[in-house]
Parts: structure tokens; sequence; C-alpha cells
């Protein structure tokens, strides 16, 4: 006897007809389908497809700006707003994430930067959280205590699964699916805190223009994405870096110039997590970190709308990274 089809299965049908008929979801219907999916309206056997439905086919920028629509209508308020969202979900396989002690510049010099990302997605990485608990810094456990840590230093690092844990299970399908989905973008864009400003990042430099869009559609104050070290929001001194971005309403690009002449950086094979502690304190030098962290200032900069000119920034970036308080993360500990 024919019964009707699933509510979820029209999504699917959208993206699955063959290459004729197969089209991209409207921005209205891949907020609806997100909102079934994060509500339990939808089968397992229907996200499975209907993810790499669309990692087949790319997401585009309308699809995910539909899917963070969805997310943020199920968020908390939160008591305060950042001024900078930087989302990690990456983690580090080749250096340390120097780009920590570039937000914790930011912070100590006024701006609030809030920190989201999820770990152990893929092995072999080094992931924010353990570098964070490392540097002796909280973790919040969710939008309250983030907020409270927000407030008292300027810094906080959220976890995903501690303000949005049915995307924290979605984003864990990867190690089932065996690929990545659109929920990895979709993570990134969320911004949790509303900060009027986002740093984004990326590996593969074909998903800049996604970020972009998405953050036009969904109307973003300002927003940066640029292909970061290892996927993370790491400027690469040794290499040139382009970037994405929206600045009230308009996209553009910056192409900034490398800071170190090496274009062959060898990887660092000494990971060890101290080391982000003693290069603030100043008990130890490493060219290479310096110049990742302040060129990672030096965007974040730019993106917040302080400094537009690469020079002007980059000399900021290095005038703030000289005056940090070097007992912020002692005191932290």
């Amino acid at each position: 006897m024919a019964t009707e089809p699933h509510p979820f299965a029209r999504f699917i049908a959208v993206l699955g007809r063959g290459k004729s008929l197969t089209r991209a979801l409207t921005l209205a219907e891949a907020e609806e389908a997100m909102a079934m999916i994060l509500a339990g309206g939808a089968r397992p056997e229907q996200i499975g497809a209907f993810l790499m439905l669309l990692r087949v086919k790319e997401e585009t920028g309308d699809e995910i700006a539909g899917f963070v629509r969805a997310v943020r209508a199920t968020l908390s308020k939160p008591a305060i707003r950042a001024d900078l969202d930087w989302p990690s979900y990456a983690g580090k396989r080749r250096r340390l994430p120097w780009f920590l002690l570039a937000a914790l510049t930011l912070a100590d010099a006024g701006w609030r930067v809030a920190m989201h990302g999820l770990e152990g997605h893929t092995a072999g990485r080094l992931y924010t959280r353990e570098a964070i608990a490392r540097l002796g810094l909280p973790i919040a456990a969710d939008l309250d205590e983030a907020a409270a840590h927000l407030e008292a230093r300027n810094f906080v690092y959220l976890p995903l699964d501690a303000f949005c844990p049915r995307l924290a299970e979605l984003f864990a399908l990867r190690t089932i699916l065996g690929l990545r989905s659109p929920v990895h973008t979709l993570a990134r864009l969320v911004n949790p805190f509303g900060a009027p400003a986002s740093i984004q990042s990326v590996f593969h430099p074909g998903y800049m223009a996604i970020h972009r869009d998405a953050a036009l559609r969904l109307d973003e104050a300002r927003m940066t994405v640029f292909r970061g070290e290892g996927g993370e929001a790491e400027r690469r001194p040794n290499k040139p870096c382009e970037t994405l971005t929206v600045a009230d309403g308009a996209a553009g690009e910056t192409r900034w110039p490398p800071l170190l002449d090496d274009p062959h950086a060898i990887p660092d094979e000494n990971l060890d997590l101290d080391r982000l502690a003693a290069l603030w304190r100043g008990e130890t030098q490493d060219e290479y970190a310096t110049a990742a962290i302040i060129g990672t200032v030096a965007i974040a900069l730019a993106t917040l709308g302080v400094e537009r000119d690469p020079a002007a920034a980059g000399a900021r970036a290095k005038a703030l990274w000289r005056a940090r308080n070097r007992a912020r993360l002692a005191d932290a500990a």
C-alpha cells in the first residue's frame, strides 16, 4: 500500500534528481531542512544522504546561510557581545596553534574575542581545547559561563557541544561517513556571541567564496576569510595571504605580502604546548611563530575595521605584541 513520503524527503529529492534536474537549495529551504534536522525531524539515513549529496554538489553560500539561521534560532541570546568571533575547528598538525597568542594579544589590548570549536573529529591533530587547557585558561561549560569569562578576561573558548550539542553530533558523523560535510563550514559561521566581526579560515581555497557569500546573505557587518595554516585562522608568514572580505555589506579582497623571506619553512617537529606560554612570557624566541602571531593580529585588526592598510595593520600588530602583558598567562594559571 502506498504511503506518503517522509516530510524531509523533499529536500533530498531536490539535491539528488540527477545531473540535469538537481539544484541547490534556496536559503529558505536550507533553513527549514536544518531546522528539521536539529529538532529530530529527519531520520538518520536521511541526514547521511542529505549531507553527502551536499558534499558531492558542494554547498552554496545561500545553503550555508540558511543552515546558520536555523542554528542561531535554537541558541539563547548571549548576555554579552563579543567584538570578534574566532571559530577554531580544524586542529593543527604541522605547527603549534600560534593563533591562540594572536587572539590573546587582541584580548589583552581590550577587544573581546570569542573562540569556539570542537576537537577529536580528525585523527592526528592538536586541537585548540587542549592548548587552551595547557595555557591555564578556563573552558566554558555553557553560554552563561562563557559570558562570564568574556567579561572577566576579554577571551573565551566555548566548545561546540556546550552551546549546540546537536550540531556537534552532526560534526562527529565525519568518522562514520568518511568525509567532511557542510557542517564543517556551518559551525564556523554560527557566531554564538553575535560579534560584528569574524575571522574565518579554510584549508581549501575554493571554500573562501562560500564563506564570503554566506556572510553577505547573513548581513554580517565584517568578515575576513583566508587559507590559514592547517585550516586554522593563522597567517602563514612566509607566503602571501589572499583574503576575501565583507565590510559594511560590500565584498572585497586584500593581498597581504609575506613577512618572512623563506617560502619553504619546514614543519615544526617540536609540538610541545609549553612553548606557547614561554613565547608569550618572552622566555624563548621563535622568528616564525612571532611573525605568524603578528601577521594574524594584523588581519584581525583589519577585520575589526581598526586598520585597513596592511602596512599600518602590521605596524600596529607589532606594537600590540610588544606591549602585551607577559604575566597574563601566569595569572590565568
